[in-house]
């Protein structure tokens, strides 16, 4: 991502609050003599701490004292932890307190292996929506620069991805923050690079704001304000600071800044033997919409860009050990799933489908661009060729979102059954929260709901429950798994939306980092073998890419949007993932250690190890500190690693 200068932005995302105010600003002792950054140690200008990566760090967090870090990770796992700054005065002449610049340095052995900055080490800040800190935007590395403001914290979101290969040890390094000082000498000459990203910044509100003759009035004034935000970022930029602040520009140079004046966070990883397995143990499929691609970047369906568009979300959101699918909903909540765009016979189907970091795929019931094909003859030929492939064990077939009577439910079993002519083998997945309103199965609905397999069956393998009816009556679970015959290949999923609601887990904005975290460790003890999330990207639609960012109205702020459009905060395409999708990721990796001490233990003991640790002992009784979570992988850690 290219973001040269001072990493301060003014963000259309929808309620973006930074929440600073000048409160508290004082409450540290002033100092007494020059606050000159060549002068005065950064440590008497900045408080700088550190935090778990299950803690939401607001703008008025209040300072903590600073200690080494001390992680542990697998091969093959990403540990993260946040810094948090916040000056104590001002050493700039106006708005901002001052500027500091970051600098991280590789994470090397004693043996002299690397875990090197900008591979295995990033660095994003941490940007509040609807006042709760959510959105991860990268940051220039090895060296950042970031603007702090009086009374408000601001937090850096730090990642370290270890390969899968990475020899085993302990790494340390270090990062560096430098408190910068200013000149009076203005920023009237702009480099090379800073020309080229105004020149971007400038054509894209060309781009915004020249086709709008002849479209709706919504649409425009949508148009108007996204290229009134570009500007605003673009006047607020470093490169104009001294026409709208009395602050003087800021010399880049590293060997300037970095000295015994420098504040030094020491970082040790302790990377052990254990490889967090390539394939993850866990499916979980969730949904990506292509409407909203379609509407938000303005790709025609089928197009080259609409290709290019779905293939940069697929190969990014592999990363967070998800499986993708593509869905579009149709009348009735009949839903269009597919994992790859392309026909079977496509070499890029294959590539898709034959990776690795791959768990599940979804196969689509109908074409995905219209052709001359009739349904029939297209689903025999997707069918006949991708039950040629070593991959087709990985495949399901997912028709419809939550059946709701009769007509439905008689509607997913003539697609089945259509399925099942040229594929006798194949998985339909079908996710449900009660039985047929207008045919009650059972006296009681949750009987009802308990009764759906003998309705579905043989018509389903994958039967995907709301954790919303559970409730916190986890011996549910052995009602619901005693109706299915996992002798005959059927299994059980779960899948959150909507609810449940607090303090049940879940990824709405605002819940707690644990609470996020623990929708996985839920997920292993009820022991369901799948996992399914309706949409990660489903916010309202827009035609602009970056244009306002807003949730769905009618659902929890967060429900749905599991990352935002890299355009809303940069001319970065990159998507923009939120601390949610990187709790998500934990999640994962937690249930890779659970299962890694069950195979070794047994699943009693691994059960005891999650309960006494305090981690998880039911939906409403979690740890609320991070600390759990520590020893609990510290234990995995020293009982599982080879002696």
């Amino acid at each position: 991502m290219d973001n040269n200068g001072l990493q301060e932005m003014t963000v259309p995302v929808e309620g973006v609050a930074g929440g600073g105010t000048a409160y508290g600003f004082n409450d540290a002792e002033p100092l007494k003599q020059s606050t000159d950054p060549s002068e005065v140690p950064t440590a008497d200008l900045v408080n700088v701490w550190c935090m778990p990566n299950t803690v939401n760090v607001g703008s008025q967090e209040t300072p903590r004292p600073l200690e080494p870090i001390n992680l542990l990770a697998a091969r093959n796992e990403r540990e993260s932890f946040q810094i948090a700054m916040r000056p104590k005065v001002s050493w700039a002449a106006s708005s901002p307190s001052g500027s500091v610049q970051v600098q991280c340095s590789d994470l090397c052995s004693s043996a002299g292996d690397r875990l090197v900055v900008g591979q295995s080490l990033n660095l994003r800040r941490v940007v509040p929506v609807l006042g709760v800190p959510d959105a991860l935007v990268p940051l220039d590395l090895p060296v950042s620069q970031l603007s702090l403001f009086p009374g408000e914290t601001s937090v850096i979101w730090v990642s370290i991805d270890v390969p899968n290969r990475q020899p085993p040890g302990q790494y340390e390094g270090e990062i560096i923050v430098s408190a910068m000082k200013t000149d009076g000498g203005g920023s009237a000459h702009l480099g090379k690079h800073e020309k080229d990203q105004l020149c971007v910044e400038l054509n894209n509100c060309l781009d915004i704001m020249e086709p709008i003759e002849g479209k709706p009035m919504d649409e425009v004034v949508e148009r108007i304000k996204c290229a009134s935000s570009s500007l605003r970022r673009i006047l607020f930029s470093p490169s104009f600071s001294e026409f709208i602040s009395t602050n003087g520009s800021t010399d880049m140079m590293e060997e300037d800044v970095v000295s015994n004046l420098s504040l030094r966070i020491k970082l040790r990883l302790t990377v052990w033997e254990f490889i967090i397995p390539v394939t993850p143990s866990l499916p979980s499929v969730i949904g990506v919409s292509d409407t909203v691609i379609e509407d938000r970047f303005g790709v025609e369906r089928g197009s080259e860009e609409w290709y290019e568009k779905l293939d940069l979300h697929f190969k990014w959101l592999l990363q967070y050990r998800i499986s993708p699918y593509f869905c579009k909903w149709g009348e009735g909540m009949r839903v269009l799933t597919y994992t790859s765009p392309w026909p079977a016979d496509h070499p890029k189907s294959d590539e898709y489908l034959s990776d690795p970091r791959l768990a599940a795929y979804a196969v689509p019931y109908r074409q995905v661009i219209a052709g001359d094909d009739i349904r029939e003859s297209y689903l025999r030929k997707e069918v006949e060729i991708l039950r040629s492939k070593p991959h087709w064990k990985k495949a399901y077939f997912y028709l419809w979102d939550e059946p709701l009577n009769m007509e439905h439910f008689d509607s997913v079993r003539k697609m089945a059954s259509e399925i099942y002519a040229y594929a006798p083998d194949a998985r339909v997945l079908t996710t449900y929260y009660c039985g047929p309103g207008d045919a009650p199965l059972a006296p009681t609905p949750f009987e009802s709901f308990v009764k759906v397999p003998n309705l579905l069956r043989p018509h389903t393998q994958i039967y995907c429950t709301s954790e919303w009816v559970l409730g916190n009556r986890e011996d549910l679970v052995k009602d619901i798994v005693e109706e299915l015959q996992t002798e005959n290949g059927e299994e059980w999923w779960t899948y959150i939306c909507l609810g449940p609601s607090d303090p049940h887990p879940n990824w709405h904005l605002g819940m707690r980092g644990t609470q996020q975290r623990a929708v996985m460790w839920r997920v292993w003890k009820e022991g369901g073998t799948g996992f399914l999330y309706w949409g990660a990207n489903c916010y309202e639609k827009a035609t602009v890419p970056s244009a306002e960012v807003k949730f769905r109205r009618g659902l929890p702020p967060g429900d749905g949007v599991l990352y935002y459009p890299g355009e809303v905060f940069s001319s970065s395409s990159e998507p923009v993932a939120s601390l949610r999708l990187e709790r998500l990721l934990s999640g994962l990796q937690d249930y890779e250690y659970l299962k890694l001490y069950e195979s070794k233990y047994g699943r009693a003991e691994a059960m005891g190890l999650l309960e006494k640790t305090g981690v998880y002992t039911g939906p409403e009784r979690y740890t609320l500190e991070h600390r759990p979570i520590d020893v609990l992988r510290g234990e995995v850690y020293n009982t599982c690693r080879p002696s």
